[in-house]
């Protein structure tokens, strides 16, 4: 079977050199220099009977009807028909067309528009030029591209092939350009900071690690771009955000990247309440500038359609409470990470090398096990311990937690905020525990950061941090289970026999 496909697949392509060659006999291009294309495809169906256009696209269906050949024209706003009659194209250009067209060629039409017998608006072409030639046949375009590892590999094909897979694309476009607006509209400044850091600051994840060769030293990947941005606030800026490609070196899963895009702002003078406001505000302005409406269908995590409602206002929850309903554990009165694993254990709650973990992830790791994976609707995760949150502020009535939220949807962590911690003093403290919890065997423990403390210790003012997953939100908003499926090139293991 494998050789009858092999030698299909030859043969086509053996058919469209040759093609190829005709094109260059008819003293023409097969790959041209360029073309005045001047509207899209499916800009074309807008306009009214009779107007002259010139567009261009590539081949995705072709029939041949004798004296009349249809044609259907992709490009990324759609498809058009478009139709060559043998009484309105140039004779011989007309009985050339199918001499030298395959299906994936690139061709550019001008014609008028009309509408055919059957009611489809199409573009009668007067003349066409040929563009460029394709090599390989597309799929088959009756079943598409289904296979998912191929999509992840040759998302080119994918987006040729799927309307819904161009529908995604188009959607984490919007969504990031009406993000970007909201933040103007309410007085923010982009900035840019490095990807390549001296330390890997900003959240508690293991760290990429690179060499630098001019420098002749090791550097990190970014995990997140917090510190540099607090830096910019301690050098005046009020409020300013990122959109930053980040990168953490821990398990894939379908909610979990390595790469993925995290956009967090810092605000001075705010705290962690008034970013829960500003939250709730951004996000019910752009999903109803986007979807229409705040009640819409989503997947929940076994991949059945329900119906979520980001009307607001969400729901809060204390992260001991949820933990308290969960599985019956006040973590107030652990302390440690070794009575805490003690009762985890008497729970008979199982968790991954629990062992390793500082009190800190081994909570987390609780509540990602037992209470995460129940929260559907949007909801404020509230009061997280101390130890968890290295740059968050100490609560003033509970010295266990700090000021930070988490917004939690169809068990995903959307977006994480807190209250910054502005304390030198404080922070030296916090940064030595994490060093602690390192040495001891966790990963993901946060690494001391000296240069960020030396600007700590030129002033700080109030500050609110936030940080959202670009690709959790649009997958969940476009009802897509894995988050590869909103990455346009994701990384994958090399095929076998590859080099």
């Amino acid at each position: 079977m494998k050789n009858k496909i092999t030698t299909n697949i030859n043969n086509e392509k053996v058919d469209r050199l040759k093609k190829f060659e005709r094109i260059k006999a008819e003293a023409m291009s097969p790959y041209a220099e360029r073309y005045d294309k001047q509207i899209l495809c499916q800009d074309v169906k807008g306009l009214p009977m009779g107007t002259k256009i010139k567009t261009a696209g590539r081949i995705v269906l072709l029939r041949d009807m004798g004296k009349i050949i249809f044609v259907q024209l992709y490009d990324f706003s759609g498809k058009i028909q478009i139709v060559l009659n043998f009484k309105e194209t140039d004779e011989v250009k007309f009985k050339l067309f199918m001499k030298i067209a395959n299906l994936g060629d690139f061709i550019g039409v001008e014609g008028e528009v009309f509408t055919t017998k059957k009611g489809e608006i199409s573009i009668l072409v007067k003349d066409y030029t040929f563009l460029s030639k394709a090599l390989r046949s597309l799929p088959e375009k009756w079943h598409g591209l289904r296979d998912v590892e191929k999509k992840y590999r040759k998302r080119y094909l994918d987006l040729i092939m799927n309307e819904d897979t161009r529908q995604v694309f188009k959607f984490r476009s919007d969504f990031i350009r009406e993000l970007r607006n909201f933040y103007q509209e309410n007085g923010f400044y982009e900035v840019d900071t490095p990807v390549l850091c001296n330390n890997a600051s900003g959240a508690l994840a293991k760290p990429f690690i690179t060499h630098h060769n001019a420098l002749d030293m090791d550097v990190f990947l970014r995990i997140a771009p917090e510190i540099y941005l607090k830096e910019a606030i301690i050098g005046g800026y009020d409020k300013i955000f990122e959109v930053a490609r980040s990168f953490r070196n821990e398990g894939m899963d379908s909610s979990h990247l390595q790469e993925f895009t995290i956009i967090e702002h810092y605000v001075a003078y705010w705290n962690f309440k008034d970013n829960m406001a500003f939250t709730e505000k951004m996000f019910t302005t752009i999903i109803k500038k986007l979807l229409g409406s705040l009640k819409f269908e989503i997947l929940n995590r076994q991949g059945e359609s329900i119906e979520i409602d980001f009307t607001a206002s969400w729901q809060t929850v204390s992260f001991r409470e949820l933990l308290l309903v969960d599985c019956g554990i006040d973590i107030d009165k652990f302390l440690t990470a070794e009575k805490l694993l003690k009762e985890i254990k008497k729970k008979k709650i199982k968790l991954d090398e629990p062992e390793k973990l500082g009190r800190g992830n081994l909570i987390d790791a609780l509540y990602k096990t037992v209470s995460r994976h129940k929260i559907i609707n949007p909801t404020f995760l509230i009061n997280h311990p101390l130890d968890l949150s290295p740059l968050a502020r100490k609560n003033d009535t509970n010295p266990l937690t700090v000021d930070r939220f988490q917004l939690v949807v169809n068990g995903w962590e959307i977006v994480n905020a807190y209250s910054e911690l502005i304390d030198p003093v404080e922070q030296v403290k916090r940064f030595d525990k994490q060093m602690q919890v390192k040495a001891a065997g966790d990963e993901e423990a946060m690494l001391k950061d000296d240069e960020y403390v030396e600007a700590m210790e030129y002033g700080m003012p109030p500050i609110s941090g936030w940080g959202l997953g670009v690709e959790r939100i649009v997958a969940l908003l476009t009802k897509q289970s894995n988050l590869r499926d909103v990455v346009l090139f994701p990384l994958m293991k090399l095929e076998v026999g590859a080099e």
